[in-house]
C-alpha cells in the first residue's frame, strides 16, 4: 500500500504520517451592482499589481492578537508622506475617495520619525511580523487538530481502517488539497495590496473571482474522488483498503467545497488585517469536531457510525467553519472591502488561472516531492518507515512557525507595497528572513538537545528511537533552510512571483534532491539519512536561490514597474473616468 507524507500547509499533513505511525506499530505488536467607473479605474490598479504586487497609499489598524475590534475600523487619509505621483491628486482623482483603509502602526503614524536608524527599523518591523504571525500560527496548529482527530478515532478501528485512512488522506492531498491551497495562494499576491489601494471594494470583488475559478477546479476533483477506489485499484493497492479508502474519499468531499472556501476567507480576513478571525473560528470549532469524532465513531448506538463516521465529522466541522466565516463577515467585519456579486465577478478570471496555475505548481512541488520520498522509505522497512513518519510529523509541527512567519510577510510587505512605500517594504521582506533565522534556532536547538529521547515520544522500539536520534541532527539543519524557503516563498508571493518559486522547487526537488537522496540511499546503502541529505540539499538550494533574489530586489523599481502601467493604461483608455 501507499502511503503518504506531507510537509507543507495544509490540515492533511499530520493525520496521513501519525497513520503510517500507528499503522506499523500495530504490526509490529505496538498496536476551506455593478461597479462604477472608479471602481474600473481601480481594479486596473490592481491588476497591475498582479504582477509585480504594488498598489497605493493608505491602511487600517492592525488588531493585536488579544483581540480584534471588527466594528470600529480606523479610516486614515492620504497623508502627507505619500508624496508619490501616483499619490498627488490631479483632475482625475475621484472626489468621492478622500479615505482609504489602513492597517495602522505605530511606525506609519504621522508623529513616527522616518529617520530611524536601521536597526531600529528592522526591530520595528519585527515585532510587526510577531503580531501577525502567532494568530495565523494557532490557525494552523488548530486546523491539524481537526484532521488528527479523525485519524485516532480510525486508528483504534483496525489496522485496515487505518491504511485506507492513509490511502484516501493521500489520494485528497495529492489530487485536490494540494491544488486548492496553490490557488488560494495567489491572493497572498492580490488582496494585501488591493485593501491599501484606493479602491479596498477590490479585496471583495477578487475573493469572489478566486471562489469562481476553484470551484471549476471541485468538478474534476470530484470526478476522481468518487471514482478512487477503480484508480487505486489500476495503481494495484490492496482490494479490502482501495475499497475503504474510496468510501472514506466519497464522505471527505461533503466538506470539500467547505474547505476551498476556508482557505479563500482566510486570506480575506487577513488581508485586511483581521489575523484572528480565522483563529477564533477554528478555535471553537476544534472541540465541536473532537466530540463529532467521539460520537460518530465510538459513541452510543444511535451517533456511532463507525468508520464514515470519521470523514463525517471532519467534512462537518470544515462547513461549520465556512458557516461561522460568512456569519462573521456579514455582521461583525465593516462592509469597507466587500463587493456586490454583479457580472464583474466573473471577468478577468484569466488573471486568477495564470497565476493559480504557478502557485499550484509551488505548492503541489513541495507536497508531492514528500509523497516521493515516503515512498523510498516504505521501501527500507517498518523500522525506516515508522523513523521517517516521526520525522516528519517532527518536522511538519515545527513547520507551522515559519509557515505563518511566511503568510504574514506577504501581508505586511503587500500592503506596503499597495502604499507604494517601496523602502519599507524592502525593510520589512529582509526583518522577516532575520526573524526566520531566530525561529530555526528554538526548533533545531529543540530537537538537539532532546535527540536521545525524542523517539519515546510517538514509539518504544528501540531501533526507532536510535534512528530518530541519529538523523536529527541533520533535521535540526534541515530547519534552517526550511524556514528560510517558507519565508522567501512568501514574499515572492507577495510580489506575484509564484512562477518563479515553482520554477525554484521543480528545480531543487526533482532535478537535484529527490535524485540525490535516492542516489545516496539505495546505490551507497545510506538508508533513510540518505533520502533526508536529499531533502537538505534542496532546500539550501531553494532557500538560498530565493533569498537572494529577495535581498537584490530593487524595491522602488517595483513602485516605478506600476506607475509605468499605469501611464500605459491611462494613454490606453483616455476617459477612465466616464460613466460606463
Amino acid at each position: 500500500m501507499s502511503v503518504t507524507y506531507m510537509h507543507y500547509a495544509a490540515p492533511s499533513s499530520l493525520p496521513s504520517d501519525y497513520a503510517t505511525l500507528s499503522r506499523y506499530v500495530a504490526r509490529n505488536g505496538e498496536n476551506n451592482e455593478e461597479e462604477s467607473t472608479v471602481e474600473v479605474r481601480g481594479e486596473r490598479e490592481s491588476l497591475l499589481n498582479v504582477e509585480d504586487a504594488e498598489e497605493r497609499p493608505g491602511r487600517r489598524s492592525s488588531l493585536p492578537p488579544p483581540f480584534i475590534r471588527p466594528l470600529n475600523p480606523t479610516m486614515a487619509p492620504i497623508t502627507a508622506r505619500d508624496k508619490s505621483p501616483a499619490a498627488i491628486p490631479t483632475e482625475n482623482t475621484p472626489l468621492l475617495n478622500p479615505l482609504v483603509p489602513r492597517i495602522e502602526e505605530d511606525v506609519d503614524s504621522p508623529g513616527h520619525d522616518p529617520e530611524t536608524s536601521a536597526a531600529r527599523r528592522v526591530w520595528e518591523e519585527i515585532k510587526i511580523l510577531i503580531k501577525y504571525t502567532l494568530p495565523v500560527f494557532g490557525s494552523q496548529l488548530l486546523e491539524y487538530s481537526l484532521v488528527i482527530a479523525s485519524v485516532i478515532s480510525i486508528g483504534h478501528l483496525s489496522t485496515t481502517a487505518l491504511a485506507a485512512a492513509t490511502l484516501g488522506s493521500m489520494t485528497a492531498n495529492v489530487t485536490g488539497l494540494s491544488i486548492i491551497q496553490g490557488f488560494a495562494c495567489t491572493l497572498d499576491t492580490i488582496l494585501p495590496s488591493a485593501w491599501t489601494s484606493s479602491e479596498p471594494k477590490l479585496v471583495g470583488l477578487w475573493t469572489q473571482r478566486m471562489a469562481v475559478v476553484i470551484a471549476a477546479s471541485l468538478l474534476p476533483m470530484y470526478a476522481v474522488w468518487f471514482n478512487a477506489e477503480a484508480i487505486l485499484l489500476l495503481l494495484r493497492q490492496e482490494p479490502e483498503v482501495a475499497h475503504l479508502a474510496g468510501i472514506y474519499l466519497k464522505w471527505t468531499s461533503i466538506g470539500l467545497p467547505a474547505y476551498a472556501f476556508n482557505c479563500i476567507s482566510r486570506r480575506y480576513f487577513q488581508s485586511q488585517g483581521l489575523f484572528n478571525v480565522p483563529t477564533r473560528i477554528i478555535a471553537v470549532v476544534a472541540p465541536i469536531n473532537a466530540l463529532l469524532n467521539y460520537l460518530l465513531v465510538w459513541g452510543p448506538k444511535p451517533f456511532s457510525l463507525g468508520f464514515i463516521g470519521a470523514p463525517i465529522a471532519t467534512a462537518t466541522s470544515f462547513n461549520l467553519i465556512s458557516v461561522a466565516s460568512v456569519t462573521y463577515g456579514v455582521f461583525f467585519v465593516p462592509r469597507t472591502a466587500w463587493h456586490p456579486i454583479t457580472r464583474r465577478s466573473f471577468t478577468n478570471l484569466w488573471i486568477l488561472v495564470k497565476l493559480g496555475l504557478s502557485g499550484a505548481a509551488q505548492i503541489c512541488s513541495e507536497w508531492w516531492s514528500w509523497e516521493l520520498v515516503g515512498l523510498a522509505a516504505s521501501l527500507l522497512g517498518p523500522t525506516s518507515l515508522a523513523t521517517q513518519s516521526v520525522l516528519l510529523v517532527s518536522a511538519s509541527t515545527t513547520f507551522n512557525a515559519p509557515f505563518a512567519l511566511s503568510v504574514a510577510t506577504s501581508v505586511r510587505v503587500g500592503n506596503l507595497l499597495g502604499e507604494e512605500n517601496a523602502k519599507r517594504a524592502g525593510i520589512a521582506a529582509n526583518s522577516s528572513l532575520l526573524l526566520t533565522f531566530a525561529i530555526a534556532s528554538i526548533a533545531s536547538t529543540m530537537f538537539m538537545v532532546f535527540r536521545n529521547s525524542w523517539g519515546y515520544l510517538f514509539n518504544n522500539d528501540p531501533e526507532v528511537v536510535k534512528l530518530v536520534a541519529s538523523i536529527l541532527p541533520l533535521v535540526a539543519l534541515f530547519q534552517v533552510f526550511d524556514g528560510l524557503g517558507a519565508t522567501t516563498g512568501g514574499i515572492l508571493r507577495a510580489r506575484g512571483k509564484q512562477f518563479t518559486g515553482a520554477m525554484l522547487n521543480l528545480s531543487g526537488y526533482y532535478l537535484i534532491g529527490i535524485p540525490f537522496g535516492l542516489w545516496l540511499t539505495f546505490k551507497h546503502d545510506m538508508g533513510l539519512a540518505g533520502l533526508w541529505i536529499g531533502l537538505t540539499v534542496s532546500l539550501v538550494y531553494v532557500a538560498t536561490i530565493g533569498a537572494y533574489l529577495c535581498l537584490v530586489t530593487d524595491w522602488d523599481r517595483e513602485v516605478v514597474k506600476v506607475r509605468e502601467r499605469l501611464a500605459a493604461d491611462r494613454k490606453a483608455d483616455p476617459a477612465p473616468h466616464s460613466h460606463v
